[in-house]
């Protein structure tokens, strides 16, 4: 897993505990920390966010690729 990899999937992770707060408890913690006067800081931490999902789509199918350039299993044809 590459580094760029790891910090988009540590930023789903943030964001996935921020709507875990959302969903239980009604506390917006990216709001809270950056909301402040000005709601431009939170609107980029949940754009980061957002693209940093669709980043890590291509995670879903990695496993599977680096377990066929191990030899682990043969690739099907």
């Amino acid at each position: 897993m590459s580094t760029l990899q790891r910090i988009a999937l540590a930023i789903i992770v943030i964001g996935a505990i921020n709507w875990g707060l959302i969903g239980f408890f009604q506390f917006d913690l990216v709001a809270t920390l950056f909301g402040g006067i000005s709601p431009i800081p939170s609107r980029i931490v949940y754009a980061l966010v957002g693209l940093s999902g669709l980043y890590c789509i291509s995670l879903l199918f990695k496993p599977s690729e680096e377990l066929e350039r191990e030899g682990r299993i043969q690739p099907t044809s």
